[in-house]
């Protein structure tokens, strides 16, 4: 101890008491920090900066970023996380709660997983036209349910049944020979998303008709080619 004062009258004995009484002090709040906090935390507190880092697969990264930048703008935008994307599509999603990072991992997972084939999802329509509705169904993929897709019953005008913003189920289909998506709204329960698609397949059976094709989701199968076979044509003799 040193202590540097040119105030007399300050005994060792006083000293002593001094030291005694700030080392008990020293103790008694040590020990009250100790029932306060009885061990090294294992999460961060609520406001502290948190990073976390996933993996994605490089040729999804533009994906994820989008045309001009667009996409990535959105995740930030809207989950108020910071998005940082490396070349080998490792992928730091830093903020400082958890749910902005939860969110922002959902919305990039979405992403870049895809779709499965008979899979019923909860989907918004973006696009009403002529021959049918554009619906995002899967985080940022959209796909288009037919005007044969909508509806059990013979459909004249799309824009009769649903209407841009209104939230719908849809079956995944899976993709045509162009690649495109291809959706379901007529084999799916629009109140409970059951899928229908044994339901109504019991009941054609009972009136004797062909079930849905897999494929397509409504059209019955066909025997014999989209033709249905050579209808009782007579073949050219040379």
């Amino acid at each position: 101890l040193q202590m540097d004062i040119k105030v007399t009258g300050i005994t060792e004995e006083i000293m002593r008491k001094a030291i005694a009484q700030a080392s008990a002090g020293r103790l008694h709040i040590l020990d009250e920090m100790d029932k306060a906090i009885d061990g090294a935390r294992t999460e961060l507190g609520e406001f502290a900066p948190k990073i976390e880092t996933i993996k994605v697969p490089t040729d999804k990264i533009r994906d994820i970023i989008g045309t001009g930048g667009k996409i990535i703008r959105e995740i930030v935008e809207k989950t108020g996380a910071k998005i940082n994307i490396e070349d080998d599509g490792t992928v730091k999603i830093a903020a400082s709660e958890q749910e902005k990072i939860d969110a922002a991992k959902a919305w990039i997972s979405s992403i870049v997983s895809e779709p499965e084939v008979g899979t019923i999802y909860t989907g918004k329509v973006v696009k009403v036209v002529d021959f049918g509705a554009f619906v995002n169904f899967f985080g940022a993929k959209d796909g288009l349910v037919h005007v044969s897709q909508m509806a059990l019953e013979r459909v004249a005008n799309p824009a009769d049944v649903v209407s841009e913003g209104q939230e719908v189920k849809v079956k995944f289909l899976g993709m045509d020979d162009r690649g495109k998506t291809k959706l379901s709204m007529k084999v799916v329960d629009q109140a409970t998303g059951e899928d229908l698609t044994d339901k109504i397949n019991a009941e054609r059976a009972e009136r004797g008709e062909a079930p849905m094709s897999e494929d397509t989701g409504g059209r019955p199968k066909r025997e014999g080619g989209d033709r249905g076979g050579d209808r009782g044509r007579s073949r050219r003799r040379d």
